[in-house]
């Protein structure tokens, strides 16, 4: 999509640094540099307001990446593109099945409505939680990993779904304040919601996570 839009060498292109570094390698790809902006806390989705105070003269798209299910909020960000005359691209996750997708909705209000001490992600517009990722406060450090750990230790697998933020890779390195990238990537752990989850496995994942409460402070 870059190159067939004509972005190349000496033009730079904004991304998110949470998530995939095949975004910041397609930029690179076809010669371009890529910027690193923060995401909204919520969505973990790119801030529209955080990309135009990214903008330089050289900036000549912005690439939008869906996560986790959860589409960005693209108003702002179309409005950022309008306003600066930029291409606005969006990178989106595989479609799943509808029968698929009410199945992992149904299994995702269900934590919601039982999980104690965690924050729960924001339904918005169109979530078809093709990971159901949670937020574990920490008590002034990441307690997370140590959530994960004894979270698996009662049978119950989890994974974090981003251990390194784009701007931290030896090949991207970036001196970049990322406030809410570096915090999400601390907080955040993906837990089961897949399909085929019945009520026991269901109610499993509830036990073991609610078990641990002592590892946390209230959700924020």
């Amino acid at each position: 999509m870059l190159r067939a839009a004509g972005v190349g060498v000496g033009d730079e292109v904004v991304v998110p640094a949470f998530g995939n570094v095949e975004v910041a390698e397609a930029v690179s790809q076809v010669g371009a540099s890529p910027v690193f902006a923060d995401i909204e806390p919520t969505t973990y989705c790119l801030d529209g307001a955080v990309v135009e105070a990214a903008l330089t003269p050289r900036t000549a798209a912005v690439v939008v990446v869906h996560r986790f299910g959860r589409p960005a909020d693209m108003r702002p960000l179309h409005e950022v593109g309008q306003r600066q005359g930029l291409l606005v691209l969006e990178h989106g996750e595989s479609e799943t099945p509808y029968d698929e997708t009410a199945r992992r909705r149904q299994r995702a209000a269900y934590l919601d409505g039982k999980l104690r001490g965690l924050r729960t992600p924001d339904w918005g517009d169109g979530h078809t939680y093709q990971q159901y990722v949670v937020r574990v406060p920490g008590n002034g450090r990441p307690d997370r990993d140590a959530f994960a750990r004894a979270v698996r230790a009662r049978g119950v697998e989890c994974r974090v779904p981003v251990r390194t933020p784009v701007h931290r890779m030896p090949e991207f390195r970036q001196c970049v304040s990322l406030p809410e990238t570096e915090r999400a990537v601390d907080e955040t752990l993906a837990l089961p919601v897949e399909a085929a989850l019945t009520k026991r496995d269901m109610q499993r994942i509830v036990s073991a996570c609610n078990s641990l409460g002592g590892l946390l402070q209230p959700a924020y």
